[in-house]
């Protein structure tokens, strides 16, 4: 479990300074009635970053500011809040009116229905930014390239696509490679090539790791090491750590992967569990782009709209 921000131990009795000020100017900007994007921009541009080393969320800094750990305060059994005997980052008055707005949307809630596209499988054909579940107006089930926002640079938002009618095109083409003998054959070695790469990643994070911690004490003892220099160099292993983390829990949905023969390749996708089929794309697929449609309203989706590039098995990274 990540420690709480803002404090050292988990036991939410050393309070890590540099921390707090952020949360007790964050805190001073809720209680003004700005709404969590706006504080999150205004705390990223700032240089604050999560205990992982990211840019703040709308969602990860109200769970900051709703912890009552920051106004020395927990819940007892019966869910009351008391005195925990714990420093205060912030005064209770002010943390149970913080506390008091959560109930304000200032984000809108995630669809919560199943997709089956993976997250860093999908790209956008225009900009290369990341494709990802999101319904229409109208609540369909839907992907589209987000548009660039401070919290997540980069996307053009100007490609989206039905979401039934895209994971069909994807069912059809990946079960027809599937049932190739040759392609069969070789699922059981391919799934462990492709595990054997996310363990080297989860290697690569664990050494950045042991060499953040070593960098810690390094700047502790070191007079020479500038504070500057110390977040650089601790921001670029935290972006490694979280970067190799994230394509190794990526890579090891194949898990899921059966490897023995499936006599009815349609008739088993149609019952599979979804982390299967999650799994089948990221053995097979090494990217899907998604590019505009042809027209708008056009409800068609080929090999026009949908680029498959295909996993090479023999070359993992």
């Amino acid at each position: 479990m990540a420690r709480l921000y803002g404090f050292e131990d988990m036991a939410h009795r050393r309070v890590r300074e540099d921390e707090a000020e952020g949360i007790r100017l964050a805190a001073s900007r809720r209680l003004a009635q700005q709404s969590y994007p706006v504080i999150v921009e205004w705390v990223n541009a700032q240089g604050y970053r999560t205990t992982r080393g990211g840019l703040f969320k709308p969602d990860t800094l109200a769970n900051v500011l709703h912890h009552p750990a920051i106004a020395g305060l927990e819940e007892n059994e019966a869910g009351e809040l008391v005195d925990s005997g714990g420093p205060r980052i912030i005064p209770p008055a002010d943390f149970l009116a913080i506390r008091a707005m959560r109930h304000n949307v200032d984000t809108p809630r995630a669809d919560n229905r199943e997709y089956l596209l993976p997250g860093l499988l999908g790209v956008c054909g225009l900009c290369g930014g990341k494709v990802s579940a999101s319904p229409s107006g109208s609540g369909s089930r839907g992907y589209r390239c987000p548009k660039s926002t401070p919290q997540h640079p980069g996307g053009c938002g100007k490609v989206r696509i039905n979401a039934d009618l895209f994971e069909t095109y994807l069912a059809e083409h990946v079960l027809a490679e599937l049932a190739k003998p040759k392609v069969s054959a070789l699922i059981a070695q391919a799934r462990e090539e492709v595990l054997a790469e996310a363990a080297e990643l989860r290697k690569k994070a664990s050494d950045a790791t042991r060499r953040q911690k070593a960098l810690g004490v390094d700047y502790a003892k070191s007079p020479d090491m500038s504070l500057k220099a110390f977040r650089a160099a601790d921001q670029e292993l935290a972006q490694l750590i979280r970067d190799c983390t994230t394509k190794a829990r990526f890579l090891e949905q194949v898990k899921s992967v059966p490897v023995g023969d499936i006599p009815d390749l349609v008739r088993w996708w149609k019952h599979a569990p979804l982390k299967s089929k999650k799994g089948i794309l990221v053995l097979m697929l090494a990217q899907v782009a998604v590019y505009p449609a042809a027209a708008r309203g056009t409800r068609t989706v080929d090999a026009n709209r949908v680029a498959l590039t295909w996993r090479v098995w023999g070359q993992a990274a």
